[in-house]
């Protein structure tokens, strides 16, 4: 694949007959590249001159070499928004490779390396993956397979390991389409864990946004240096795509590893940091909407080229399909640090020819002032759906421990119908259903096995004595605080485990899956274990009946959501009209009635049998295609009640196709009007004939 690099593209351009580095700042006075040979260790110094009237930094690099490590020295005026020292060496921000200069220094200072971006994709192209049918798979690169007995020991928590084949069988036997892969971006550990001796897991804290992480490479490339780090990273890239699975990456532009204005200088704060972060009126501190001690200043065009840039290198040059934004708010905050749905960065992303095949999800919120904004990005982002989460964890898991304890639940089942139809009210009709990234869990907070088994956080690993993870996580402990060997807790765990994966892979949206949810995975019960050790947090794959059952369910369920449209509409329906795309829904009560105001509002309640039926696009020669029909009975009670299936003039009968209550008849075709009896909380579907 030949190089998509330009003249705006940063760092190194070797391929083009003339190699340059280039490196933008508006407010530096000097600038000076710093090149150590990769064959013999001579250092040669480079003096950048500045293009007229722009920020634009450019040298001719004639000799530079894969395998070369540099770095930049920068001096410029003095001031409060300002940190240059010409002595400090700084990072490449586009160093395509990243190595500490020192490998032994307990504080590292990095340093760039460059790399030959060559690679032979052969015909391995994109998998085609329609919005509808994707099943995303949130995973850490490190956990995934850290304690995989069928992953050789040395790729364990690599790029190769995620891409063996036994990981990628497991994926494609779950029904994942779609890969999300936490930050691999390079980056840090923060200074004040460092200094606790402690590692960021998660790696929200960027170091450089065009780098593989070098950590999550196997030994050997790591050996081999940054070239054959990134051509790790492509080969899993080639080789998710070759089994038909898109990559996705989570993304973290909205801050630094440079932390506050007392971290780490190693890059951008020294280079044009005035620029870069965003500033408090009266430039006495930075302007956090992050939480993490700065946010880069996207309202200035040469910080968001640098992201633009950067999101073209990983779709173009290394082929990932799309990109998940952490804290996506602080990105559409504009000069006066206010959020602007309309945002030039997020236009540009939108409409940028080279990101046209890219998925654009939203974290859709921050921590500054407005900061929620979850429903407001706009057509062409999908968002993760935090009301979704609420919803679903507060109906089958604390309304149920509500009803036990007083008798009745917290409400009725009106907002978790809104919630498995898509949302509507949240991304309204233009959007559509697929704007919604439905997760029950994900990487912050309980995994869904703790979800299940506690009331509260049990957060003494992390070392902030508890003060750190939500409180508000909407769990059930079923009767007992943590692991039991109660066999009537576990199985109302389980239930409810299949309650709520079943709901999310049932509703409409896009579902996201949490890695080792499918796997009865734990952290007993911490909802926060970003500088956990690894053995608590990887997905366990050892042998376990519980694991292979839930496993085993995901895996019907996403089946079953790939062979019915109706489950999956790509459009919100419009009264009185055949919207294509769309499904038109029924609603039924307990009682096979359609469903009445009462039924939707009243606690008492909590049933409803949603009739969904797909309106098929018309085909090239204008026939319509099969429709789709499905019954989808929730019943969110611990009380045994008897429901009446709706009896229907165009319905011969209904068939249970998936039900998490075990042992269930799924044979017989039970007509119209006959009873079902729900034994507590469940979700079953019905395929109908």
């Amino acid at each position: 694949m030949p190089s998509t690099a330009t003249d705006e593209t940063p760092g190194f351009r070797l391929g083009d007959g003339d190699p340059r580095f280039t490196v933008r700042s508006a407010t530096a006075t000097t600038v000076t590249l710093v090149v150590c040979s990769a064959d013999d260790g001579r250092t040669t110094e480079h003096r950048l001159e500045r293009e007229a009237d722009t920020d634009r930094w450019t040298t001719r690099t004639p000799d530079v070499r894969p395998g070369d490590r540099y770095h930049l020295l920068v001096d410029g005026p003095e001031g409060p928004r300002h940190d240059f020292d010409p002595t400090r060496p700084l990072l490449d921000p586009a160093a395509r490779g990243i190595e500490p200069a020192d490998p032994t220094d307990a504080h590292p200072r990095w340093t760039g390396v460059v790399v030959d971006e060559s690679f032979d994709w052969g015909d391995v192209g994109k998998p085609d993956v329609p919005r509808d049918r994707a099943v995303v798979y949130e995973a850490n690169v490190r956990t995934l397979t850290a304690a995989s007995p069928d992953v050789p020991e040395h790729l364990r928590g690599t790029y190769a390991g995620v891409a063996h084949p036994s990981t990628i069988a497991h994926l494609r036997r779950t029904g994942v389409t779609t890969l999300e892969l936490l930050p691999v971006q390079a980056f840090d550990t923060e200074a004040w864990l460092r200094a606790a001796g402690r590692e960021n897991a998660w790696g929200y804290n960027t170091l450089g946004f065009f780098a593989p992480h070098a950590a999550y490479a196997s030994a050997d490339a790591r050996a081999a240096g940054a070239t054959a780090v990134l051509r790790e990273f492509k080969g899993m890239v080639r080789l998710l795509h070759e089994a038909g699975i898109q990559v996705l990456l989570d993304v973290v532009y909205n801050h630094t590893a440079e932390e506050g204005p007392g971290g780490p200088t190693t890059s951008l704060r020294g280079i044009d940091g005035a620029n870069r972060y965003r500033w408090t009126e009266d430039d006495a501190a930075y302007y956090d909407t992050t939480g993490c001690g700065n946010t880069l200043d996207t309202s200035v065009e040469a910080t968001a080229d640098l992201v633009v840039e950067s999101l073209r290198y990983w779709a173009r040059e290394v082929q990932v399909d799309g990109f998940r934004f952490d804290l996506m708010a602080s990105l559409a905050r504009d000069g006066r640090h206010v959020f602007d749905p309309a945002h030039p960065l997020l236009e540009r992303i939108r409409q940028h020819p080279d990101l046209q095949d890219v998925l654009v999800v939203a974290e859709p919120w921050d921590v500054g002032p407005d900061g929620w904004r979850t429903g407001a990005f706009g057509v062409g982002t999908s968002e993760w759906n935090d009301g979704f989460r609420d919803t679903v964890r507060q109906f089958w898991l604390t309304d149920i421990a509500e009803e036990r304890r007083n008798g009745t639940p917290h409400a009725g089942i009106g907002r978790l119908a809104d919630a498995m139809t898509g949302s509507r009210s949240t991304f309204g009709q233009e959007r559509g259903p697929l704007a919604s990234i439905n997760f029950v869990t994900a990487h912050d907070g309980f995994t869904l096995l703790d979800l299940v088994s506690h009331d509260r956080k049990h957060n003494a690993a992390n070392g902030e004595d508890g003060r750190d993870g939500s409180d508000d996580n909407r769990s059930f402990n079923h009767g007992i605080e943590g692991d039991t060997a109660d066999r009537g807790v576990r199985a109302a765990r389980g239930r409810s485990m299949r309650n709520l994966v079943g709901t999310l892979l049932l509703s409409a949206g896009v579902p996201m899956l949490t890695a080792g949810d499918e796997r009865s995975r734990t952290q007993h019960g911490n909802n926060n274990a970003y500088v956990v050790s690894e053995d608590l947090t990887p997905v366990d794959w050892t042998d376990d009946e519980d694991a292979e059952a839930m496993t085993e369910a995901v895996a019907a369920l996403t089946g079953l959501r790939a062979a019915h449209p109706a489950l999956r509409p790509t459009r919100f329906g419009v009264e009185g009209q055949e919207t294509p795309g769309a499904t038109r829904m029924s609603w039924y009560g307990p009682d096979g009635q359609p469903m009445t105001t009462a039924g939707w509002d009243q606690p008492i309640h909590r049933v409803v049998q949603y009739f969904a039926e797909s309106t098929p696009a018309p085909a090239p020669d204008g026939a319509h295609g099969p429709v789709d029909r499905v019954l989808v009975v929730v019943h969110g009670s611990g009380r045994t009640r008897d429901l009446t299936l709706p009896a229907r003039e165009d319905v011969s009968g209904y068939r249970l196709a998936w039900s998490s209550e075990k042992h269930r008849d799924h044979e017989r075709l039970r007509p119209g009007g006959q009873v079902f009896t729900a034994y507590g909380p469940g979700i079953h579907l019905f395929e109908v004939a």
